[in-house]
């Protein structure tokens, strides 16, 4: 019974989340550190794609890295900013570069939030879940910075 509660919930609150948006219909986003990659996204609405190359540190100073596309959805915005703050959530397809994964295909679940510093200046953190065959599931911490333009709202 409390699972369901809490989905419900939480369904609720996503659904009133989209209900209230405040989000621009367009946005391009440069990004320029880890978050979801080193690359550029595209925004519509309340959905996102991106692309780029991801690199991540399993253990202290030795990093893996990936080319890394998915998808991700915006939702609760937060403050009082044209473009405001929000939380995310992300799916993302992942092909190993390096180390243990080099040629392996992996997954990428995130969740997280995303601050609007300043204009189109924008800070993340998240927390994902890389998961590949053979080898154990990774959860790391996942910080960002990037860029992003907006498309004009109509009034």
């Amino acid at each position: 019974m409390q699972k369901i509660t809490l989905f419900s919930l939480l369904l609720l609150a996503v659904s009133l989340g989209f209900a209230l948006s405040r989000f621009s219909t367009h946005e391009f986003s440069i990004n320029g550190f880890r978050n979801p990659s080193i690359g550029a996204e595209y925004r519509y609405k309340h959905l996102s794609v991106h692309a780029g190359y991801y690199t991540t540190a399993f253990e202290s100073g030795v990093f893996t890295n990936f080319v890394k596309t998915g998808a991700t959805l915006w939702f609760l915005p937060v403050g009082k900013k044209e473009n405001p703050s929000s939380f995310y959530s992300s799916l993302s397809y992942a092909r190993g570069l390096t180390r243990e994964y080099k040629d392996k295909n992996a997954m990428i679940g995130e969740v997280g939030f995303r601050w609007m510093v300043w204009r189109g200046l924008n800070l993340r953190i998240g927390v994902a879940a890389l998961a590949s065959s053979g080898q154990s599931l990774k959860i790391n911490p996942t910080p960002g910075i990037s860029y992003s333009f907006f498309s004009k709202r109509k009034k």
